[in-house]
């Protein structure tokens, strides 16, 4: 798939990969069981109960406990992505789509029924799977972000590189404020979160 973004194409990062009947059909009841039950209490066999499957194919087409979470989590991810990408295509600079991304990811992941939902009820058990020892899903993040950088850079011109590095700084600062928002930055309004924004991240695109 790819989409438009300002007249060029752009591959929609973090990509959906092809999955199988089955999987899906895991990683739905993960999600129902996720969002009724919260992640402590969610087992692998309430996963295949509720999937209609042997626990087993779960191990088998997926995995453990933690690797249901992390696909799950991915793939609540990977449509965030393409939202976000469609949303930010239209907007003239790269500026100005690194402040209003920042804003859509603080108001997208609060109202998420499954992950605002973990993050409001218990941000200490979810904070594994968004960290770089969880993996997957931090990196995704991070990665998505960098691609987006240096296509930017490419665009204008501009050399390439460094783009990992300044992606990490910004999904680190997010992430950070989405499973610890007292602080002393007014985050909670749209404007605050933008201001914040474009004082604090913006400037690091001249890294």
């Amino acid at each position: 798939m790819t989409r438009t973004h300002v007249g060029r194409p752009v591959r929609a990062a973090g990509r959906r990969p092809e999955t199988d009947e089955v999987t899906e059909r895991v990683l739905d009841a993960a999600r129902e069981q996720l969002i009724r039950f919260g992640l402590r209490r969610t087992t692998v066999d309430d996963v295949a109960r509720a999937a209609g499957i042997a626990r087993v194919t779960v191990y088998r087409r997926v995995g453990n406990k933690e690797a249901v979470v992390s696909a799950c989590l991915l793939r609540e991810y990977r449509r965030f992505v393409e939202d976000l990408d469609a949303a930010m295509g239209p907007l003239p600079s790269v500026q100005e789509r690194v402040t209003e991304g920042f804003v859509a990811v603080l108001r997208h992941i609060r109202e998420h029924e499954l992950i605002g939902g973990m993050l409001e009820s218990e941000p200490e058990t979810l904070l594994p799977y968004l960290t770089v020892d969880g993996g997957p899903v931090l990196r995704a993040m991070r990665d998505y972000v960098a691609r987006r950088l240096d296509e930017e850079r490419r665009a204008e011109g501009l050399p390439v590189g460094g783009a990992t590095a300044v992606a990490e700084l910004m999904v680190r600062i997010t992430v950070s404020f989405l499973l610890n928002p007292e602080t002393c930055f007014d985050l909670d309004s749209e404007e605050g979160a933008r201001a914040f924004a474009r004082r604090y991240l913006v400037p690091l695109l001249a890294s």
